[in-house]
């Protein structure tokens, strides 16, 4: 379920804060967005895959984890980030 190159890097250009950003929390948090989403429509198919859930389950948790420290530290761009991903609706 890993991310193809270009949709990676086309994501981070796209969230990237300065112009050598790949690890700032809006970058990981939506990568991590964005592989939720794909794993999310595999489980739909694959109801049983139980190692996939476990592991949406991390991805979920990071993310929220992510997202806690981005709040914490600057809720303008953590407000900008959910409105930007569409995840509070």
């Amino acid at each position: 379920m890993a991310l193809v190159k270009e949709k990676k890097q086309e994501i981070i250009t796209k969230f990237k804060i300065h112009e050598k950003d790949t690890g700032s929390p809006e970058v990981q948090v939506a990568i991590l967005t964005e592989r939720i989403n794909s794993l999310t429509d595999h489980l739909k198919k694959h109801k049983k895959d139980l190692h996939s859930r476990h592991g949406l389950l991390i991805m979920v948790n990071k993310r929220r984890r992510l997202l806690d420290y981005l709040k914490r530290i600057s809720f303008e761009r953590y407000q900008n980030l959910i409105d930007k991903l569409d995840l509070r609706k």
